[in-house]
């Protein structure tokens, strides 16, 4: 491949799982879904299982494949010495029903457990495999609508006012004050499924009930369980996840504003769209709202048991519209990036950067120049000098490496 250009369109990957929503990718990229699949998640990135493809006149390369083959020229040698890789994955989600609530191990705890299950003979594709490499996974999300999450545990407070003001956890109060959030956690989480049934059922008539008298807002666990089982025939295995919900802090995050993840915190995406960027791993321990693996041990040794504030990061002005949002980890950054007619942004990739244009109409001019609009991402390589400008205006937001 000759590399007389630096900057490229880039061509992502969908991925259709049934969580997703059907309106909002599909509008944002312009094409019509005729078949009516859930679109939930556009990766753009060189993750070898979904890779994105850099658009190089009338070809198409997959971007895993060169920088496997030129590291340097794509990502730098500094990042490739540090990672080995393109250390980020990048993508837009619409949530349309709630996500699996899960933990990420620390960058540590991922190479004893991935290291464990290799040793253990576990095929990387197995449904009970937790480890499929041995990165961490931190990740920071910026809402693109009104977005709701789950984030963390309540503060002591808080949680404890749950407790006494629901009555089936009314008896979990002396627990939690005389042993604490793990012990708490651990207690429903290993509960016999026939008790969760049992406890759990009363709940949700009530709330189903309330809902349907207008008595719930998206401020309340009730509005998210009786979305949960709005379909009533689903009642005879009551998801355990439903503790998490009361559990932990319900999150409403405005457009523009962000929420990182670290390794521990327990957390799960509930509506809205998103721009999300993480480390490149695929490691996610998971409590709950899903049909998937569930290691009740794995998780408790990883789960953060401390009641939090949630951060919702409103971004750092940074000059020529850009906003950065600070993320502590080495692996990725991101900014957004807003332009006005006759506005220019200037820059130097540090490793290959990424843009995705959210809206509006954008020229990026460098070693060559290529217009991109709303629907587009752009691949900047490594050491380009680089200047985005617009005539009218531009909404993107930029992963790069810190």
């Amino acid at each position: 491949m000759g590399l007389q250009d630096k900057i490229f369109k880039l061509k992502g990957k969908v991925q259709h799982y049934a969580w997703g929503g059907y309106e909002y990718i599909p509008h944002w990229l312009g094409i019509k879904n005729t078949e009516h699949k859930p679109f939930a998640e556009y990766w753009m990135g060189a993750h070898p299982s979904a890779s994105s493809r850099l658009v190089d006149g009338d070809k198409e390369i997959i971007l895993y494949d060169v920088i496997q083959q030129q590291p340097e020229i794509f990502i730098g040698s500094k990042a490739l010495n540090e990672f080995g890789e393109l250390p980020y994955l990048f993508k837009i989600l619409d949530v349309n029903d709630m996500l699996s609530i899960q933990v990420h191990p620390s960058k540590t705890e991922a190479e004893k457990g991935f290291s464990a299950e290799e040793a253990a003979g576990i095929p990387i594709n197995a449904p009970h495999r937790n480890y499929k490499d041995k990165n961490h996974k931190p990740e920071v999300m910026v809402a693109l609508s009104e977005f709701w999450l789950l984030h963390g545990f309540r503060e002591k407070e808080s949680l404890k006012k749950i407790l006494e003001d629901v009555p089936e956890f009314k008896n979990f109060v002396n627990l939690f004050e005389e042993d604490g959030y793990k012990a708490l956690y651990r207690h429903v989480m290993e509960m016999p499924q026939q008790q969760v049934n049992e406890l759990l059922t009363p709940l949700i008539k009530r709330v189903l009930q309330h809902k349907k008298n207008n008595r719930l807002t998206k401020e309340q666990p009730g509005w998210w369980v009786a979305k949960l089982y709005a379909d009533e025939n689903k009642m005879h295995d009551i998801d355990r996840g439903i503790f998490s919900i009361y559990f932990f802090n319900i999150v409403k995050v405005k457009p523009g504003e962000a929420v990182f993840q670290g390794a521990g915190i327990p957390h799960a995406y509930l509506e809205g769209q998103n721009v999300e960027l993480m480390a490149n791993s695929d490691n996610v321990l998971r409590g709950g709202l899903t049909p998937k693996h569930i290691d009740i041990p794995e998780l408790m040794k990883h789960t953060l048991f401390e009641g939090i504030v949630p951060d919702v990061m409103k971004g750092k002005d940074a000059g020529s519209g850009e906003k950065m949002y600070n993320c502590p980890v080495t692996d990725f950054g991101i900014s957004k990036i807003e332009l006005h007619a006759g506005e220019t942004y200037n820059h130097k990739a540090n490793a290959m950067e990424i843009f995705v244009i959210i809206e509006g109409t954008m020229q990026v001019s460098g070693t060559n120049t290529l217009p991109a609009a709303k629907g587009n991402a752009m691949a900047v390589l490594y050491g380009e000098s680089y200047t985005v400008s617009t005539d009218s205006h531009v909404l993107m937001y930029k992963a790069f490496v810190p």
